[in-house]
């Protein structure tokens, strides 16, 4: 089973500056995050080693049309199956639209998997932004080859059946047991992180409240926001019928000679004796 891919992109610079850079392919790994080589063989041949979820693949492609300013077509002729074409539209004076259509043929498991999980439909979409930004950053094409390949005909959008000279030739897929356990690996990561993203707009989260028994009384707060308890002590309090006494007793003092008895400052409990002075600590009781 085959997959196609098509996407699209909006570059603020000329038709003829998105075009040149474009043509550039031995520039592709700049902006290709699963692209590591590309090597033109001929005006018409290209060699390609690309590695996306840890599977390293290697295929020779052949241009089927070049159309200066409009389009770019290509097909694989061994290695992995591919195909596809990009063109090229003016969208104004200082813009331009790229629009990219691939049609591949995922092998083994590894690939399998990550094409269900749009790995490499997700790879188009950000090569596109990359290259957007390479040449709106530039302002200008790093070349360009202005020449064409069946300028005339009209190959359409070339599809896999179009690579009929790749099908089924894993020659050159370089998939070593090393590349595919880091596959699998990329793979079962992005299926889980796909997972939870999922969910975790779906489910709330509640938490219980505490129980009498949990909740702090007093305490201090730390870095962590963790309230630890503090001790309290507990002063006993009198019973209701207790009977609580304001008054003051202050022994007996001798002073210069004179002797008081005991008195309580402030209240009257007697009538004055002869002989007290209240100015030398005597008074009423």
């Amino acid at each position: 089973m085959t997959t196609k891919v098509e996407k699209s992109i909006q570059v603020d610079v000329p038709l003829r500056t998105a075009y040149d850079q474009w043509t550039q392919f031995e520039d592709f790994p700049h902006f290709m995050g699963g692209v590591k080589e590309v090597r033109q063989l001929t005006d018409q041949r290209l060699h390609w080693v690309a590695e996306i979820a840890g599977v390293r693949r290697e295929w020779e492609a052949a241009v089927l049309e070049q159309d200066p300013d409009r389009k770019v077509a290509w097909a694989a002729t061994s290695g992995a199956t591919n195909a596809g074409a990009v063109r090229f539209e003016a969208a104004g004076p200082d813009s331009t639209i790229v629009y990219l259509e691939l049609e591949y043929e995922p092998e083994g498991l590894v690939e399998q998997v990550g094409d269900k999980l749009g790995i490499v439909e997700r790879q188009v979409r950000s090569d596109l932004e990359r290259f957007k930004s390479l040449v709106e950053s530039q302002g200008y094409a790093s070349g360009s080859w202005r020449g064409s390949v069946n300028e005339h005909v009209d190959v359409g959008t070339p599809g896999v059946n179009d690579a009929y000279g790749s099908a089924g030739d894993k020659g050159k897929a370089g998939i070593s047991p090393t590349a595919v356990a880091a596959g699998v690996a990329a793979v079962a990561g992005a299926a889980v992180a796909g997972v939870a993203a999922a969910t975790s707009g779906k489910q709330e989260t509640t938490t219980p409240a505490p129980t009498p028994a949990e909740t702090p009384t007093a305490g201090t707060t730390t870095q962590e926001g963790v309230v630890q308890p503090q001790e309290v002590t507990v002063v006993e309090q009198p019973p209701p019928d207790a009977v609580v006494r304001d008054d003051v007793l202050v022994p007996e003092s001798d002073d210069q000679g004179y002797t008081a008895g005991p008195s309580t400052e402030g209240v009257e409990h007697g009538t004055r004796r002869d002989g007290d002075d209240p100015m030398l600590g005597g008074g009423s009781r």
